[in-house]
C-alpha cells in the first residue's frame, strides 16, 4: 500500500521522467477540487495530510534502501504541484473575487460549461513553473534537497510549490495569460 502512495496509483513507475508524470497526475485532483469549489483552507489541509502520508510512505520505501531519493516516488511532486495552485484557490475561495474583480482583474472563469482559455493558461503555467523550479533548484530548494530524509524528499517540493505559487500570484495579479 505504501508504495502505492509513494508513486501516487503507480505513476512514478512511467518513464521517462517520472517527476513530470508525478506532476501530471496531481492536476485532475486539481481539477475536481476546482469543480466542487473546495476552499483554499481544505486544499491545504488536504495537502498537509498528504505530505505527512507521503512522508511515511517514502520512510518505508526508502527504509534500508542505499538511495534517498529514488524517481519513483512522486507523492512529494503531487503535493508541490498543489501548492502552486494554492493562489488560484485562494481567488475562487473569496467571495469577492466571484464578483466582476475576478473576470476583469484576473480573468477567470471556472464554472462555466466550456472552459475559458485563461483556466488552461492558469493550468499549463502553474504546471511549468512547479516543474521548473523543481528540476532548477535555487536555493533554498537546492538546500532542502540535499537533506537525505523522508522529511527532505518531501520538503524541496513544498518549496518548488511555495516559489511557483509566488510567480503564479504575480502572473494572476499582473493578468499577464490574458
Amino acid at each position: 500500500m505504501m508504495r502505492f502512495i509513494a508513486t501516487w496509483f503507480y505513476i512514478g513507475l512511467l518513464k521517462p521522467a517520472p517527476g513530470t508524470w508525478g506532476s501530471l497526475g496531481a492536476l485532475p485532483f486539481i481539477y475536481i477540487f476546482l469543480i466542487i469549489e473546495l476552499n483554499v483552507l481544505y486544499l491545504l489541509i488536504i495537502s498537509t495530510l498528504v505530505f505527512i502520508l507521503g512522508w511515511l510512505a517514502t520512510l518505508i520505501e526508502t527504509k534500508e534502501k542505499s538511495e534517498h531519493d529514488p524517481s519513483e516516488i512522486v507523492i512529494d511532486e503531487v503535493v508541490g504541484q498543489w501548492i502552486t495552485f494554492t493562489p488560484l484557490f485562494i481567488i475562487t475561495s473569496n467571495e469577492k473575487f466571484h464578483t466582476s474583480i475576478s473576470r476583469n482583474v484576473f480573468n477567470i472563469n471556472i464554472n462555466s460549461e466550456t472552459y475559458s482559455m485563461d483556466i488552461i493558461l492558469i493550468f499549463l503555467s502553474s504546471f511549468i513553473l512547479f516543474r521548473f523550479f523543481d528540476i532548477i533548484k535555487p536555493w533554498p530548494i537546492s538546500w532542502a534537497d540535499q537533506i537525505s530524509t523522508p522529511f527532505g524528499v518531501m520538503f524541496d517540493d513544498i518549496l518548488a510549490g511555495i516559489f511557483s505559487a509566488l510567480c503564479l500570484t504575480i502572473i494572476l495579479f499582473f493578468g499577464l495569460l490574458s
